[in-house]
């Protein structure tokens, strides 16, 4: 079993940034893949980066250059810093565990999901 718990989101405005955790309890080798997806209000949830042992971090188009997504050296901490935030990132934010393999920004794919941490960006 593997909890997850998202922190750090709030109110910023655009330009501006956010770092968000999601701390890990349970069993650890299930995070050998994981994800943050968002999920704005009428939208379906996306992916928006993910990391993994072996590919490393990859993003949506839409964060490139922007987010930066981490682990600590536990792997208990999942990290998500994004800078220069623009109102088209407001969205409940989600981390995401043990995937099964198929694609990254599916998120069919993972078995383990947080409860989510709000994010809203003003113009």
């Amino acid at each position: 079993q593997l909890r997850l718990a998202e922190s750090g989101g709030g109110s910023v405005a655009a330009g501006g940034s956010l770092r968000l955790s999601c701390n890990v309890s349970g069993y650890i080798a299930s995070t050998w893949c994981m994800a943050w997806f968002r999920q704005a209000p009428g939208k379906e949830r996306e992916g928006v980066a993910s990391i993994d042992q072996d590919d490393g971090p990859t993003y949506a188009d839409s964060v490139l250059g922007r987010f930066a997504i981490s682990q600590d050296s536990a792997k208990k901490i999942l990290y998500l810093q994004m800078n220069n935030l623009k109102p088209e990132d407001t969205a409940m934010y989600y981390c995401a565990a043990d995937c099964t393999g198929g694609s990254w920004s599916d998120q069919y794919d993972y078995n383990y999901w947080g409860q989510g941490t709000q994010v809203t960006v003003s113009s």
